[in-house]
């Protein structure tokens, strides 16, 4: 038994797998590479031909989307950046200033090569290549091997579809919502007691410290969207990627109103110092209600980040009680704010301000709110596919289908409105 539990701690103490998404693009990456190695095998007179899998793993790496739109660019960069190595390992080699040489020219080339964004990609490629190029070879030969590697990268991509990456993205959104909720009891404990203004200032800076962490939602959710764009593994992919777009824009409305909030705070405990910043009943009641919005808020990203299934109408059901929880005492809130600012009108502004940004953070939250949020998105994502492809309309039209069908069919694949 001793030497058993020895071996269960040990086992503890490696790290965990990684799982989804991760091992999946590994996966890829490994089987296009090795697939570019064994053709170039055959077709490349080079004894260990390593441009070819250094060129499939670079071009592997884009999703199928972004196959589909931008691999003439990428693969043209990545082609660019190799065959501006085999010029360079075919003149001088590798040396300090042929390498940076290298770089002038790599990022010279892109320029003229119009690869836009992937201008700086023309140089990783040609310093990666460049140093499996440094052994004696024929350039026909790399030029070869690099044509393979982007052949085989282009046809991973399209047979081996690009993992999905929305549960990265729905936990980046749930741990945004769950630092907001840390913030909303932090702010509830200085309402129910005596605050320094400086503790409220750090307050403020916490709450703008937020930004950053939105910026890095965004980051991905841009790259689940990307996955789930013509990604034969997802079905309902617009509505899910509208669901989570419209989703983090009502959490970033909640950080903005939480910072408001955070700077009246900071404004009142400098005006009431060295007062509690509400009286005791009022305080409590505040510190109840930011609660019951913090529980809100995470069970509203629960809701945006779940599949369209029994626990999303489990996930509504609670957040819709919590919001009728937190409005009731608001209302609460409300009367004791009002006999405050009769008892003591010098803050009235102040108290308002407090009950006005709690009403938003309710308001956006509203189940009605969403499914309309969601309801103008689909519309105008429909509208922008319409002008952006109109030849598909005029297929559409002269196939015959009747404007009312095809209404029909964009709203089958929006959410069903509230009961």
């Amino acid at each position: 038994m001793p030497d058993v539990r020895k071996w269960a701690e040990l086992l503890k103490r490696f790290p965990k797998v990684p799982h989804g998404p991760v091992v999946d693009q590994t996966l890829r990456s490994a089987v296009a590479a090795t697939i570019a190695y064994v053709i170039a095998l055959r077709l490349s007179p080079e004894p260990a031909p390593l441009t070819a899998p250094l060129t499939a793993l670079l071009v592997v790496q884009v999703t199928l989307y972004a196959t589909l739109t931008n691999s003439f660019r990428r693969v043209n960069a990545v082609v660019a950046g190799v065959l501006v190595a085999i010029a360079f390992s075919q003149l001088v080699g590798l040396t300090w200033w042929s390498l940076a040489l290298l770089i002038v020219a790599a990022l010279a080339v892109g320029r003229l090569v119009r690869v836009e964004e992937y201008t700086a990609e023309v140089a990783i490629s040609a310093m990666l290549v460049l140093g499996v190029t440094t052994i004696g070879s024929t350039a026909w030969a790399r030029i070869v091997e690099t044509l393979i590697g982007a052949i085989v990268g282009m046809a991973c991509n399209l047979l081996l579809p690009a993992p999905v990456w929305v549960d990265e993205a729905g936990q980046s959104i749930e741990g945004l919502a769950r630092r907001v909720r840390q913030l909303l009891l932090r702010l509830g404990e200085q309402a129910a007691g005596r605050t320094p203004w400086q503790v409220a200032a750090e307050r403020l800076h916490e709450a703008r410290r937020l930004d950053h962490a939105i910026v890095q939602v965004d980051a991905a959710l841009r790259q689940a969207e990307d996955s789930l764009r013509l990604n034969p593994r997802v079905r309902e992919g617009l509505l899910r990627r509208v669901v989570l777009r419209t989703g983090l824009d009502t959490l970033e409305i909640c950080t903005v109103v939480l910072r408001v909030l955070a700077r009246t705070f900071t404004d009142l405990a400098k005006a009431r110092e060295p007062d509690p910043l509400f009286p005791p009943e009022a305080g409590g009641c505040l510190e109840q209600l930011l609660s019951e919005l913090g529980d809100a808020v995470v069970s509203f990203a629960v809701l945006v980040t779940t599949d369209l299934s029994s626990d999303a109408d489990s996930a509504e059901t609670r957040l819709t009680a919590e919001l009728h929880t937190a409005a009731a005492t608001r209302d609460k809130l409300a009367v004791l704010l009002r006999e405050e600012a009769q008892h003591d009108p010098r803050y009235w502004q102040l108290l308002g301000a407090v009950l006005t940004e709690v009403n938003r953070v309710i308001d956006e939250l509203a189940i009605e709110h969403r499914s309309r949020r969601l309801l103008e998105e689909l519309d105008r994502v429909a509208r922008a596919q319409r002008v952006r492809i109109p030849r598909l309309s005029w297929v559409r039209e002269h196939l015959g289908v009747p404007e009312r069908l095809r209404r029909n069919g964009e709203a089958s694949e929006r959410p069903p409105p509230p009961a």
